[in-house]
């Protein structure tokens, strides 16, 4: 008798089932697109129980002929592939043929279909096995039922999350395709409950409204980038938007949504320091590039691919978020949210009321109405309203909680201005400010026509001190200062040997090692620019920092020292400044690149305009 035998379908089908019904939301991700790649406009998902009572999904697309029918659930019988030629410029986002044969071997099928100008077929099967098939008078597309999923596998049921986790696998796959698809109408109810409704009219920010709410989606705003190879499309949120997971990046590659690690590390690249440490934005990326460039055939789920020119693709995306903040203010409001109707009367109010507020007079050059001024998110269109039923969202963690408190005796800090580019530009980034006063010797508050802002001075200095680090690590010149009195370092014996091997990256950051017996090392100078009165501390941390590091980065060191380098010596909390002083900090800040956010990504200005706080008095209603 034979050792090795070939496996029946119905074998096949259950361990092919294995890996892509992983659960009821994957069912749902294949039927989906299936119906996208039957062109589709309208598509109706019902669900109940999870998916593990009923999943339906209601197409209007092309259809299976009669003759097709059986076909399309015998094992790699597909459609959109003729020979291997195909496999390499995929355009489809199912190709296999796994799908249908795996879900039909766990579940019982129920389908109903016909394409135009012929009679329908309904075709029910149960575990894989067809129980009947007959005409119908079915309208153009396709209704496909599955239901009892699992029932023949029980093993895998005990492995499903509650109803409310997997509801919330099954609109997150909604929502992502809802959104590489904005020309393709979703609908999706659970228990006869609308989690999502999206009219299918092309506009992307329409759909953004749908699935992230209106507030959200009117802090979106568009990116686009073009090359030889690649096209570059999508939304981004504010900086002031964040969630604590990455679940809320979306890359899609030729309307596939796609996990990929490098493309979601090139997002964050692109915000850099403007989000604070643990926190992630909101982001729809769409890329658009010859099939022969990425590798879609390497998972059966087919949400993990390969790409080719990724680096280009990376240095495409974080180039183009950089390029689409640069030019935004991005102060966020107070806590206080204006409705999309009470903006519009605060415009009115303003041009209105502008003669009412005392202020200090504005330079000539800077004497311009407020239409003039930049304004934040002014390329954002806000989206028609759409009406939705919001679904799960992951909560958001809490900010972190800056101290205040006071100490009277402490005395005042001189700001030296340290950032040398002054341009028209860059001051424009943030409005002119008149300082008023300080709050708990914490925070310097200032105010213009526009409202009351309030300036975190340690969050300022250090944005001013990083952008001037920045600039000077990896500049390491021959203007060195001797010290005093040489430092000595010494280290365990692998610390030494991993040290000794990145001397040359070290010196690039400023720190020269001489060899000094065993395990030991020697510096007698460093840069003029290291901190001053930090000198020794900096040079400690810094080796610590390389480390620290599972791999050597040369990119990543210099920022790190810029970052921490940024932190020695910045005005702390609880320091009272003098008039002159606080003067000297917010023009410094206006220099700055980025005057929004401190190197660790925590806000330095928060806004709240003359309208919100009219209105916590009631003068306004």
């Amino acid at each position: 008798m034979p050792e090795i035998i070939e496996l029946d379908d119905f074998l096949s089908n259950k361990i092919a089932a294995g890996e892509v019904v992983e659960r009821p939301a994957s069912v749902v991700k294949e039927l989906v697109e299936n119906a996208i790649d039957a062109h589709s406009t309208i598509i109706e998902i019902d669900v109940e129980e999870a998916g593990l009572g009923k999943i339906r999904v209601l197409d209007n697309g092309d259809g299976i002929d009669e003759a097709d029918i059986l076909r399309a659930f015998k094992r790699h019988a597909t459609s959109k592939i003729k020979d291997e030629r195909d496999l390499f410029r995929i355009r489809t986002l199912g190709f296999r043929g796994e799908a249908l044969p795996s879900i039909a071997s766990v579940s019982i099928i129920d389908l109903i279909s016909a394409k135009a100008g012929k009679s329908g077929t309904r075709l029910q099967l149960e575990a894989g096995k067809v129980i009947s098939q007959e005409k119908s008078s079915a309208r153009v597309g396709t209704d496909l039922t599955v239901s009892d999923l699992f029932f023949n596998t029980p093993a895998r049921l005990k492995y499903m999350k509650t109803i409310h986790t997997e509801i919330g696998h099954i609109s997150d796959i909604v929502n992502r395709l809802a959104l590489a698809h904005p020309e393709i109408s979703f609908r999706l109810r659970h228990n006869e409950r609308e989690l999502l409704r999206t009219n299918g009219n092309g506009d992307i920010r329409q759909v953004l409204a749908a699935i992230y709410g209106m507030n959200i989606a009117r802090k979106m705003v568009p990116i686009e980038a073009q090359s030889l190879d690649f096209t570059l499309s999508g939304w981004v949120s504010l900086p002031e938007i964040t969630r604590a997971s990455r679940n809320y990046i979306s890359t899609m590659v030729n309307g596939r949504f796609i996990k990929n690690y490098s493309l979601v590390n090139a997002i964050m690249d692109g915000y850099h320091t403007l989000l604070p440490i643990n926190r992630h934005p909101i982001v729809l990326l769409s890329i658009q590039m010859d099939p022969i460039l990425v590798d879609v055939n390497v998972h059966p789920a087919k949400m993990t691919v390969r790409l080719s020119k990724e680096a280009e693709l990376e240095h495409i995306i974080s180039t183009s978020i950089k390029r689409a903040f640069k030019h935004q203010e991005l102060i966020p409001a107070g806590n206080i949210a204006a409705r999309k109707s009470e903006r519009k009367s605060e415009q009115t109010y303003l041009q209105l009321e502008e003669s009412k507020f005392s202020k200090p007079p504005l330079p000539k050059s800077e004497n311009r109405p407020i239409s003039d001024w930049p304004q934040q998110n002014k390329r954002v269109v806000d989206p028609e309203p759409v009406e939705l039923t919001k679904v799960y969202e992951p909560p958001e963690m809490e900010e972190e909680e800056l101290a205040t408190g006071f100490v009277a005796n402490e005395s005042p800090v001189t700001i030296e201005p340290i950032v040398e580019e002054n341009t028209e530009e860059t001051l424009d980034r943030i409005p002119p400010l008149y300082p008023i006063g300080q709050l708990h010797g914490t925070y310097i508050l200032a105010q213009n026509d526009r409202g009351f802002y309030m300036i975190d001075q340690h969050a300022a200095q250090e944005r001013i001190k990083y952008e001037y680090f920045r600039d000077k690590v990896g500049e390491v010149t021959n203007e060195l200062q001797e010290m005093l009195v040489p430092l000595t370092l010494e280290f365990s014996t692998d610390e030494y040997i991993k040290i000794e091997e990145h001397k040359n990256e070290l010196e690039k950051v400023g720190i020269f090692l001489e060899n000094f017996g065993t395990n030991s090392f020697i510096i007698r100078s460093h840069p003029h620019w290291f901190p001053k009165g930090y000198e020794k501390e900096t040079i400690e941390d810094l080796i610590e920092q390389l480390l620290t590091m599972k791999k050597m980065d040369i990119k990543t060191l210099l920022e790190e020292a810029a970052i921490m380098m940024s932190c020695k010596g910045s005005i702390k909390a609880n320091r009272f400044l003098r008039q002159d002083e606080i003067q000297a900090l917010i023009q410094e800040l206006r220099k700055t690149e980025d005057p929004f956010t401190c190197p660790h990504g925590r806000p330095i200005i928060v806004h709240f305009s003359t309208y919100e706080i009219e209105k916590m008095f009631k003068r306004i209603m």
